[in-house]
């Protein structure tokens, strides 16, 4: 079952609010027995003052033995009340700094180790609509979660990401200290979906200062904002609001369109777009006569269609852009 959500503020204060109650409890159990205890230093009866300095040193086990039950009554409640306050006394207080420590000390021990091994990850910012999306992509193509790194603000996106088993980074994505805890200087790919373009441009310029090699992909709602992304460092600008009008535009004349363009994205299930290297055996052919279903031919950082003359000989190191057939999570 889940752990109901709770903030360590709230936590502590409930602990320490317990805490109080054993302490007061205590204190009126030896005020309203008073008769029943004794002042080494010969004060006289027992103030209030002195219960509250009574309960204090026994329930911390100090016990100046100052104040000392000494009829059978104080003694009996001593033994089947104070002495349970103080177990729970000390529980509360001890069990507190313990746990913060333990806890500090395990999340510490598992995000350096976590820091040490990670290479050649993913990191995705802002969980969102499109960082769902592009997680679930990434899934589907059968990425490891725990290669898969997002970073938001929002607690609440950030506990349904780790319920994937993906690792998570609270903070603000344009600064460079949430960054290098999310380890962009080793990820190879850097997603930026993001809401807001301003905000979009100060994180590709941060992950760009940190990391010359990542490849960074962007979204934006403005198709005048692109340029701006491109300058920050963006290896590729994707316009959201612009495709998904695109693709309305579309489906109002040519539905069956949008319906094999969603199939495509979609990784899981029907067909889907994806890369592979040129096998040996393919090296000096044409991508045309392949038994897959070539789009494009990516040669160096370049993009080629399938018809352009450039690739008419297919050359070692090529990369194939083709369609292939997914396959549903519960085949083999």
């Amino acid at each position: 079952m889940p752990d109901a959500p709770s903030s360590p503020v709230r936590s502590l204060t409930v602990r320490l609010l317990i805490a109080v109650f054993a302490l007061a409890t205590t204190t009126m159990i030896v005020y309203f027995g008073r008769d029943g205890y004794l002042d080494n230093n010969g004060a006289g009866e027992i103030s209030l003052l002195d219960a509250l300095y009574y309960a204090t040193v026994s329930l911390s086990t100090t016990g100046y033995g100052d104040i000392v039950p000494v009829s059978t009554t104080a003694r009996t409640i001593n033994i089947a009340v104070i002495t349970p306050l103080r177990v729970l006394f000390l529980i509360v207080l001890v069990g507190t700094t313990v746990e913060l420590l333990t806890e500090r000390s395990r999340q510490a021990f598992r995000t350096q180790r976590w820091r040490s091994r990670v290479r050649e990850h993913t990191v995705v910012v802002g969980y969102g609509t499109k960082g769902r999306a592009a997680v679930e992509t990434l899934l589907g193509d059968g990425v490891e979660p725990e290669k898969i790194v997002v970073v938001d603000t929002d607690r609440s996106r950030l506990d349904v990401a780790s319920g994937m088993g993906l690792v998570t980074v609270s903070g603000n994505a344009t600064r460079s200290a949430v960054l290098r805890i999310a380890g962009v200087q080793q990820a190879t790919t850097l997603i930026v979906a993001l809401d807001r373009d301003d905000t979009a441009v100060l994180v590709t310029l941060t992950a760009r200062e940190q990391s010359r090699t990542v490849s960074i992909i962007a979204a934006v709602r403005e198709a005048e904002n692109v340029h701006l992304l491109r300058q920050s460092g963006a290896s590729s600008v994707i316009v959201s609001d612009e495709t998904a009008g695109r693709l309305l535009g579309v489906a109002t004349r040519s539905p069956a369109v949008v319906e094999v363009m969603e199939d495509l994205l979609t990784p899981d299930a029907g067909f889907a777009i994806t890369q592979r290297p040129v096998e040996p055996a393919e090296v000096g052919g044409s991508p045309r006569h392949l038994p897959d279903i070539v789009l494009g031919v990516v040669r160096g950082d370049k993009l080629y269609r399938v018809d352009s003359p450039a690739v008419d000989a297919l050359e070692r190191g090529d990369q194939l852009l083709y369609v292939r057939k997914a396959t549903p999570p519960d085949e083999p």
